[in-house]
């Protein structure tokens, strides 16, 4: 047993205290079962893009902006104007010495210096005797981690009793390695260490001669060497948390990475004392951006803001589509970007057609168990605890029979991977695997068994149902004029050997498919029991009225509709011409997709690069995005937003207290920053926040991607994700959110909301207000402060002052 944290002496919580900061400046890496976009600046969302450049330049050495090239290029072309960086120039104001007009056009044209982060004692030590201890020291890691938080991949597991260091620490004392490349007694030296990983990082901290000021961001920089397994660790940190519980796996990581570091401090000291002391200074000195940073910086406002000035201009008020006054067709998809696209297809095909954009959970948080299967996925943000629980039901023989299917795969799987049997495995049925072989190599792939239609936990009373349905409705702005068919309709990916699959999932569903958010909602809106309750909410479904749940499936646009869910009745007339139309929009749509993919010269191109085994770009993903657009459909449905904006329908005249518009800037504004930012960070910032060489990837542990055989999991976005091989498929933008409602309930909502408004007072999401004629009339300052957006007019007055 440890003694309990408050028993410790005051300078060793001092530590404590800064060792818990530094594993929240790290970003979560979502295990690949259910891999979310995540924003990977997200425990620096209290301080400016400058700022955090000056942070991730002394902790990782990374640059977080692009090059000035890419900018120069951009102004040079015109996208970007001299009076977009004197708007960003004024942006400044009160924050850091600001550079001149002159000063950033002249920084265009050289480029900025590659920051390098300070050394650690491994790299110190690596200097003066040419050993690369750096390199061994993630070896060992490596090794030690893949197994320790395997999670079902591997046939052997190492014993986890005792938590992370201490699993270490009987892995440490054993491995021989560290002492054969020459750091002699390593074994008995970890033996030697203290068992709670608080007083391992007090006394490494001590000898290494760490002040309290020093070791906040020292305790970064061990953290950031780590990658993956540092970042998975910040994973189950957060999953704990969102549970109410507590996780210290992040700071037992950084106890077993410093205790490296004190070994090699301790046998090199002779010849780094004196580089080490400079570098705890340097530690111990506030991060404070340098004029370079802040130029960046103001580069990369200016581009944010022309491009809010080109999203102006195409959603100009323009010719209003004309809907019956009874659509014939509803159709609400996820505000996923890759929606837009198809959304303008459907459209297209008749007048009567009306799409709403929402969350892809629709409102439904689920915990689920799929069909037999004991595991339960979170279908909902996780941002969020899933507020119910739902399963797929089916008689007891299909369940069964689903169950010893399989266990039997599992078996077969094992008994091929196993060190013996596999190698008979090969001789005795390598042959038998020709025919599978080549009907993947030619996509010849069979069609999936569907799983029953889910439930809601039964426990559910019928209030608590009627009141989850009508908040949903609300949610969507959906309360009035309901068409005869209301199709509901998630997203997935339907791809092939691609580790990162769920990534293309719909991210409001945790990383999975949004069929079952679909399905679940589909069948409470259906029930007659709570359109009865609804109506004496105030809320009249006709009775001809049906909620149709579909799928959409991204890589492929095709649309699946779940008929076998709806209740009895005749819809087949209603039916058949929506699937004429949802076929001639995926016709459409997939025509568009073409014309920005790798070797896809026709529509037809498309279906075959999902069942394609070694297509490293199945689809583009949400690569591409930059703003977020909260308005009645009207605004937006005669722009052509290219795939590029996420689209959530809402009328704040229906939202009585504004309970939809705080929904909606603290839960999907929240997760399209993630993805946003995921999208940034692995363009600007591959080495440290993305994915790697999708043609070097191996899986380990379930957990995440190895480049190589070896190291840390990568995070992020694979570079086959951003970039075509020619040239960037993701502007590097920060997100844009756009919302028509009044500015005071946006700031009370900010007001109340420390972390959103965090994200916005800091730059890295912008909020701007669409007036009553859909104009972009006012932009959030910061400190719930509000300014007036000025015209071309208005900006070209300020240049010639200037």
């Amino acid at each position: 047993m440890f003694a309990k944290l408050e028993s410790y002496p005051a300078p060793l919580l001092e530590l404590v205290a800064e060792a818990k900061s530094a594993a929240k400046a790290i970003p979560p890496l979502f295990p690949l079962s259910a891999n979310v976009a995540v924003n990977p600046f997200l425990g620096q969302a209290n301080e400016p893009l400058a700022v955090t450049s000056a942070r991730l330049a002394r902790v990782a050495g990374a640059r977080i902006t692009p090059d000035r090239s890419y900018w120069g290029e951009k102004l040079d072309a015109g996208h970007i104007t001299e009076a977009d960086i004197l708007d960003a120039l004024s942006g400044l104001e009160g924050k850091f010495n600001a550079p001149s007009l002159d000063d950033v056009i002249a920084a265009l044209r050289q480029p900025a210096e590659q920051p390098k982060s300070l050394p650690t004692v491994a790299e110190l030590a690596a200097d003066v005797s040419g050993t690369d201890w750096p390199g061994l020291i993630e070896d060992r890691i490596g090794v030690w981690a893949a197994s320790h938080f395997d999670q079902g991949q591997a046939l052997w597991q190492q014993a986890r009793a005792g938590g992370t260091f201490s699993a270490w620490r009987e892995f440490a004392t054993r491995d021989l390695t560290p002492e054969i490349h020459g750091l002699k007694g390593f074994g008995a030296f970890v033996a030697d260490t203290n068992r709670s990983h608080w007083r391992a990082i007090g006394r490494a901290s001590e000898r290494l001669g760490l002040s309290t000021e020093a070791s906040a961001t020292a305790y970064h920089r061990w953290l950031s060497t780590m990658g993956g397994w540092a970042q998975y660790a910040r994973y189950l940190l957060w999953d704990a948390e969102l549970k109410g519980e507590q996780d210290n796996t992040v700071t037992e990581l950084l106890a077993l990475r410093m205790v490296f570091d004190e070994a090699l401090h301790e046998l090199y000291e002779d010849q780094i004392a004196d580089k080490w002391a400079d570098v705890v200074a340097a530690h111990e000195a506030p991060v404070t951006p340098t004029t370079d940073f802040v130029i960046d910086a103001v580069l990369q406002e200016a581009a944010e803001r022309a491009q809010q000035r080109q999203l102006a201009t195409r959603l100009l008020p323009g010719s209003v589509r004309k809907v019956p006054d009874r659509p014939q067709v509803q159709a609400a998809f996820c505000i996923d970007v890759r929606s837009e696209v198809f959304r303008r297809a459907f459209e297209a095909q008749d007048s009567g057609i009306e799409t709403l954009g929402f969350a892809g959970f629709f409102g439904l948080a689920s915990a689920h168990r799929a069909a037999g299967s004991d595991v339960v996925e979170q279908h909902g943000p996780v941002l969020l605890r899933p507020g119910v629980c739902s399963h797929a039901a089916e008689p007891e023989k299909a369940d069964l029979t689903r169950r010893y299917t399989a266990r039997a795969k599992r078996a077969w799987g094992r008994f091929k991977l196993a060190a013996v049997s596999s190698f008979a495995f090969v001789e005795a049925t390598g042959p038998l695997y020709a025919g599978k072989l080549m009907r993947d190599a030619l996509g010849l792939v069979g069609k999936t068994k569907t799983d029953p239609a889910p439930q809601l936990d039964p426990s559910l009373d019928i209030e608590t149902r009627i009141g989850m349905a009508k908040t949903v409705l609300n949610a969507m702005s959906l309360t009035e004029n309901f068409a005869r068919i209301v199709m509901l309709a998630g997203h997935g990916a339907d791809v092939t050997n691609n580790p990162h699959e769920s990534a293309l999932h719909c991210g409001a569903c945790g990383g999975h498919a949004g069929d079952v958010n679909a399905r679940l909602l589909a069948g409470l809106l259906n029930d007659a029991d709570i359109r009865t309750g609804l109506r004496g909410q105030g809320i009249k479904i006709p009775a001809d009225t049906v909620f149709l749940p579909a799928m959409h499936f991204t890589t492929t646009d095709r649309v699946s509709l779940f008929e076998q869910d709806l209740p009895e009745g005749d819809w087949s007339s209603d039916l058949e011409q929506l699937k004429n139309w949802l076929a001639a929009a995926g016709q459409l749509t997939r025509a568009e997709r073409a014309a920005r993919l790798p070797r896809a010269n026709k529509a037809t191109d498309i279906q075959r690069r999902a069942q394609d085994w070694a297509e490293t770009r199945p689809e583009w993903g949400l690569a591409g995005c930059r703003a977020f657009i909260a308005a009645p459909r009207n605004r937006t449905d005669s722009a052509d937003l290219e795939g590029q904006a996420f689209l959530h329908n809402y009328n704040w005249r229906k939202d009585d207290g504004f309970g939809v518009l705080e929904l909606i800037m603290t839960a999907p504004v929240v997760v399209v920053s993630w993805i946003s930012l995921q999208y940034y960070g692995s363009t600007v910032a591959p080495q440290l926040f993305g994915g790697g060489n999708k043609l070097l990837h191996n899986v380990v542990g379930g957990i995440g991607v190895l480049e190589g055989n070896g190291g840390a999991p990568r995070p992020g976005l694979p570079w086959q994700s951003v970039h075509d091989g020619e040239r960037l498929q993701h502007d590097p933008l920060r997100l844009s959110v756009i919302i028509e409602a009044p500015r005071e309930a946006m700031s009370d909502i900010l007001s109340r909301h420390a972390e959103v408004r965090a994200l916005f007072d800091n730059g890295w999401l912008h909020l701007i207000a669409m007036d009553d004629q859909g104009k972009l009339s006012w932009r959030y300052d910061g400190d719930l402060k509000w300014s007036p957006i000025q015209t071309g007019l208005d900006a070209d007055r300020a240049i010639a002052a200037e």
